[in-house]
C-alpha cells in the first residue's frame, strides 16, 4: 500500500499543535511500520527532520500559495496514492474519485468561538472543515469530544469517525532534576515560585481570566509566566497585567524552544491551562510527563484528557480559578498528588500508539485488513 502524507506542517520553521502532531506521527509511523510505502509531500524543504527507513520518500513541490488545492492536488492526479492522509482539516477539491482520503481533525473551534478566530483563515477553516465531514472517506479525531462535536454539529456518521488520542514525547517531557531547572530558570530570569501558562496569546485560551484570577488570588512572592507566540486579538491580554497593577508578577516569555519547555514545566507550581475549548490539550500530557500538577477546564476533551488527574475547574468563574490557584499555592501535598496521578496518566499517552492506531486506520480505509475494528 502506497500511502501519502501531506506533510507541509512539518516545514515551519516555528512549530505548535499541528505541525507538532504531524512531525511527532511521522516519525513514529517510520518505528511501527516497515511494510507500507510512504511519500511525504513538502512545500519547503525542512529543518531538523529526517527519515531514514527505506520505506519513506520525500516529494519537494515547490509552493507559496494554494498548496493543497493546486500543488497537492495535481501531485495526487498525476502520482496517485492508494490513500492520502493529512493531518489537518482539508483535502484536495480535485481528486481522483478513488482515491481514498483520511484527514485528522482536532477541534471545530472555529465553529464554536467563531469571534476568536481571524479573518479570513476562520472562513476557510470552516468551509474545509464541513467539506471533510461530508467528502472525506474516513475522519480521526483526536479525542471523543471532538467525535461527538462532529457527529452533533456537521452530522457525520460515527462509523466514519476513529478516535486516535494525541501522544506525549516522553524522551523530551520527562521529570528534569534541579540543576536543569534552576538553569533554565534563572536564563529566563524566573521566580522561586511561577505558575505556567504554555500555549498561543490568544482569547480562546481563556487567559484574561486567568490573570484577572491571578490578580484576585493576591499570592506574595508568586509570579504568572506565559508561554507562547502572539495570536489574533491579543493585544488586550498583553495590556490586562498592568490594568490590574500586577505587571511586576506577569511574564510574557514568547516562543520557547521545545527542549526549555520540561524544565519550566518541572520548575512550577502547576500549568494553568482553563481552556474554553480544546480539541485535545496537549500541554496538559507534557506538564503530566514533567511531574507537573495541572489546573484546568472541567468540561470537553481537557476534562477527558486528564482522566482526573487535574484541578478541574469552571473556566468562565473567575472566583472558582483563584481558589484553583490559592489551593496549588499553599497545598504541596495537593501538589504533589496531583503530579503523581499526572505522571501516570501520561502513561496511557505515546506517539508510537498513536501511529499504531493511526496506522490501522489507514489499512482499514485501504481495504487491507478487514478484520481491523477502529
Amino acid at each position: 500500500m502506497i500511502i501519502g502524507i501531506d506533510a507541509s506542517r512539518i516545514s515551519k520553521a516555528t512549530k505548535t499543535g499541528t505541525e507538532n502532531y504531524s512531525s511527532y506521527l511521522i516519525k513514529s509511523l517510520s518505528s511501527v511500520d516497515k511494510k507500507n510505502r510512504y511519500v511525504l509531500y513538502f512545500n519547503e524543504i525542512p529543518q531538523f527532520f529526517e527519515i531514514s527507513q527505506t520505506n519513506f520518500i520525500t516529494r519537494y513541490i515547490r509552493s507559496t500559495r494554494l498548496w493543497t488545492q493546486a500543488r497537492l492536488a495535481w501531485e495526487c492526479l498525476i502520482y496517485p496514492p492508494d490513500v492520502l492522509f493529512v493531518p489537518a482539516h482539508t483535502i484536495p477539491v480535485i481528486r481522483r474519485p478513488n482515491l481514498k482520503t483520511i484527514v485528522t481533525i482536532h477541534d471545530l473551534g472555529a465553529q464554536f468561538l467563531e469571534a476568536y478566530h481571524q479573518f479570513p483563515a476562520k472562513l476557510y477553516l470552516n468551509w474545509s472543515t464541513k467539506y471533510v465531514a461530508k467528502h472525506a472517506t474516513h475522519l480521526i479525531a483526536v479525542s471523543n469530544s471532538t467525535k461527538k462535536d462532529l457527529m452533533k454539529t456537521l452530522k457525520v456518521p460515527s462509523d466514519r469517525i476513529s478516535i486516535v488520542y494525541e501522544g506525549v514525547a516522553r524522551d523530551i517531557f520527562k521529570p528534569n532534576n534541579s540543576y536543569e531547572i534552576d538553569e533554565v530558570k534563572a536564563r529566563y530570569g524566573l521566580p522561586e515560585k511561577y505558575f505556567l501558562y504554555v500555549g498561543t496569546i490568544q482569547p480562546r485560551k481563556n487567559l484574561a481570566r486567568v490573570i484577572e484570577a491571578f490578580a484576585r488570588a493576591n499570592l506574595k512572592n508568586t509570579k504568572l509566566v506565559l508561554v507562547g507566540e502572539k495570536g489574533w486579538l491579543s493585544d488586550e491580554i498583553y495590556k490586562l497585567p498592568d490594568k490590574l497593577s500586577i505587571k511586576s508578577k506577569v511574564k510574557f516569555l514568547g516562543f520557547v524552544p521545545t527542549e526549555d519547555l520540561p524544565a519550566l514545566y518541572g520548575g512550577a507550581l502547576a500549568l494553568i491551562f482553563p481552556s474554553l475549548y480544546e480539541g485535545f490539550g496537549l500541554p496538559i500530557l507534557e506538564a503530566f510527563a514533567c511531574r507537573c500538577p495541572v489546573l484546568t477546564s472541567n468540561l470537553g476533551a481537557m476534562a477527558e484528557v486528564s482522566g482526573g488527574a487535574a484541578l478541574l475547574v469552571d473556566p468562565k468563574k473567575v472566583d472558582e480559578i483563584a481558589d484553583g490557584l490559592k489551593k496549588l499555592a499553599s497545598q504541596p501535598d495537593f501538589r504533589n498528588r496531583l503530579a503523581a496521578a499526572g505522571i501516570q496518566r501520561a502513561e496511557y499517552f505515546s506517539w508510537e500508539k498513536t501511529a499504531a492506531e493511526t496506522l490501522k486506520v489507514f489499512e482499514k480505509v485501504a481495504g487491507k485488513n478487514e478484520n481491523t475494528t477502529i
